[in-house]
């Protein structure tokens, strides 16, 4: 659904570089609209190569032909591999066909690959050129604005196996981010909330001032305004960007960023990935909330206001799908594990996260028998 917006395009690009020891390795661009992506393919030395634009089955027509357009201009050439849209396609069948589409078309270690898409795009993408001839440079396109915020950044990369989601990976940095936020203009409502539950988590997890703004600023935002949709993006990709430059591979602090996942994950898992990730991330945002408010980490008052927010943006803060011992059960089969115990971020304060190793089963529970009754209320299960 399009919606009547101010025209993107008179706004100027804005760029955030992201760093690893202190050496440049790729750019942010927050833009609004597509114009500067030739130039920007030139910049990183990439003109002349072959390219192969991946996309699925909803984006490629909406976005697909302007970005061939874009990269012919500085190609040598440029093709297209589609894939049908939907979590489940995120698998190594998929990889596998993608493989076999580069193979075909002699697709050498200097080629590019361009994830023009959400963040299922963005990841097997991702995956895929960590993989192919043992590592091709790519570019990411996110057009979701959970892309945006959140998956297109950092490098993480991967796919699921089975129902186990991102179990097989890797590490593997983008050359180039390149946001058009015009694309968030075509963006079904529930997709649009969806990611406002890792914008969100960003508040979380580092800035209670940005979670002020994003209540304030909640009618334009969801109006999709550019001025307050580019200063939102970006306060979420500054706040990814200095997590990832200072642990890119996930040994400490950017493990925060994990807020809201651990149940998160086990939720979407056990309905099938039909709750989509930003919602399933919101609902373990509550339960870790609660957990924290419990622990006397966070008030009341505190743990209110997370729900008000979420709710306010659409997204679920109650689950009565799968019981708690169901979802305590699945949680244990996540990535994230250590030691057989399931690593949790809580919050010590709004804006200030950390990881916690000893939160107990009955704590779970607990939170996840108040998620699923809507009872916040203090009272002792």
């Amino acid at each position: 659904m399009a919606l009547q917006c101010e025209p993107y395009r008179q706004y100027e690009t804005r760029i955030l570089p992201v760093h690893r020891d202190g050496e440049k390795i790729y750019d942010i661009m927050i833009s609004g609209s597509f114009r500067e992506l030739p130039e920007a393919i030139r910049s990183i030395g990439f003109e002349g190569r072959k390219m192969c634009i991946v996309a699925d089955s909803h984006v490629a027509p909406l976005y697909g032909e302007e970005i061939r357009a874009a990269c012919a201009e500085a190609a040598s050439s440029v093709c297209t591999f589609v894939f049908p849209a939907g979590e489940e396609q995120k698998n190594l069948d998929t990889v596998k066909k993608l493989y076999e589409f580069l193979i075909q078309r002699h697709f050498e270690r200097r080629d590019v690959l361009l994830a023009l898409g959400g963040g299922v795009t963005g990841d097997l993408t991702g995956f895929a050129a960590a993989t192919y001839l043992r590592g091709i440079s790519f570019i990411q396109i996110p057009t979701s604005l959970l892309a945006q915020v959140d998956s297109s950044i950092g490098g993480k990369t991967g796919v699921d196996f089975d129902s186990y989601k991102n179990m097989v990976g890797a590490f593997h940095m983008p050359s180039l981010v390149y946001m058009n936020l015009s694309t968030l203009g075509t963006l079904p409502g529930e997709q649009f909330a969806a990611g406002m539950g890792e914008v969100i988590k960003h508040g979380f997890i580092k800035d209670a001032s940005y979670l002020a703004s994003l209540m304030q600023n909640r009618q334009k935002i969801v109006g999709r305004s550019y001025p307050e949709l580019a200063a939102m993006v970006g306060r979420s990709c500054e706040i990814k960007r200095g997590v990832v430059e200072a642990d890119p591979y996930e040994k400490g602090e950017r493990a925060l960023l994990n807020f809201g996942h651990t149940l998160g994950h086990a939720i979407e898992r056990l309905e099938n990935f039909r709750l989509l990730h930003g919602e399933c991330v919101a609902l373990g945002c509550v339960a870790a909330s609660y957990i924290s408010w419990k622990r006397g980490l966070i008030t009341e008052d505190d743990f209110l206001r997370i729900r008000e927010l979420l709710a306010s943006y659409g997204l679920p803060v109650t689950y009565a799908g799968h019981s708690p011992e169901e979802v305590l059960q699945v949680s244990k089969l996540d990535k994230k594990m250590e030691d057989g115990k399931i690593k949790f971020i809580l919050l010590s304060a709004v804006g200030c996260a950390f990881p916690e190793r000893n939160v107990t089963d009955g704590e779970v529970l607990e939170a996840l028998a108040a998620l699923r009754e809507g009872d916040f209320d203090g009272q002792d299960k």
